[in-house]
């Protein structure tokens, strides 16, 4: 018996049930009801493709091990997370990296999962290749979706290229100041003071765009970011920043020192997430507890 059905059958059809992954990110969403059993997703890669840019692994992989195996082909993938997260963790959380203006949403990493529904069934969304799938588009429903859908268990990712270089330059300039200076820049960083650009790509391009940033009064840090971020992500709105928070100008995302209220639903929006959960979970055993509305971002 293959670690995938194995996994089924842990799942199985009946009874409260939740996936652990590192739990990294254990609060998001709600707490898990106590009566539910606990299980955790396969792990390790199965196959590495680099002349076809994809990944195949077990959805508990810790995420530094799958890029530890993409390092040494020069490549990554675009996801993000605590120390210790998993894949399937951060797919089913779904938040973008803080390079996203480079590499990318996160939604657009997944090719194909192999995942099990709350009937205890294993499905399969996606393919390795996008030209080779039709219908629905699972895969982006399942990424964000909190386990609430299904449980990973496989999954096939797209890669791409890691950076020749990475550089960080901060300053007191304001970001609407070089927004229409520079191309694609991987991350902006506004904490109402100062200013963090980081610059990905290859050496001479980025030695170009620096240039052009240090005539607008930033200075050339280091490749790392020069900001400490708050641990609590939220919805960027208008308005002056309040003190300890950092914007990460052009993704909505603000960083925050205290847990932000999640934003309100509206009734029509609701009701579709309901109709669509009861369609996936009728008896709402997958991750009982957790609810992806209540994610600030």
């Amino acid at each position: 018996m293959n670690a995938l059905e194995e996994f089924r059958q842990s799942v199985g059809p009946h009874g409260p049930v939740a996936v652990v992954g590192g739990r990294t990110r254990w609060h998001l969403g709600g707490s898990i009801d106590p009566q539910a059993r606990l299980i955790t997703a396969p792990q390790g890669i199965e196959a590495l493709d680099p002349s076809e840019m994809t990944v195949s692994l077990g959805a508990g992989t810790p995420l530094d091990m799958l890029d530890e195996a993409l390092a040494e082909h020069g490549q990554e993938v675009a996801l993000a997370g605590p120390p210790g997260a998993t894949v399937g963790g951060a797919l089913a959380v779904g938040h973008d990296s803080l390079r996203r203006r480079r590499i990318g949403s996160a939604r657009d990493v997944l090719l194909q999962a192999n995942y099990v529904d709350a009937q205890g069934e294993l499905i399969k969304a996606g393919g390795p290749t996008v030209k080779n799938v039709t219908g629905y588009d699972l895969c982006r429903l399942l990424v964000g979706s909190l386990g609430t859908l299904g449980f990973f268990g496989s999954v096939i990712l797209r890669t791409r290229p890691r950076p020749e270089i990475t550089m960080w330059l901060s300053g007191p300039t304001k970001p609407e100041c070089f927004l229409t200076e520079i191309y694609r820049p991987a991350t902006i960083l506004w904490d109402g003071k100062q200013t963090a650009v980081c610059l990905e790509g290859y050496q001479e391009d980025v030695e170009k765009q620096a240039q052009k940033l240090h005539a607008l009064g930033l200075e050339t840090s280091s490749d790392l970011c020069p900001m400490v971020l708050p641990p609590h992500r939220q919805r960027l709105n208008g308005g002056p920043l309040k003190n300890g928070t950092v914007a990460d100008v052009g993704s909505s995302v603000l960083y925050g020192p205290q847990p932000a209220e999640a934003p309100e639903t509206t009734p029509g929006v609701q009701r579709v997430v309901d109709r669509l959960r009861h369609q996936f979970d009728p008896e709402g055993r997958l991750n009982p507890g957790r609810n992806p509305q209540r994610m600030s971002t």
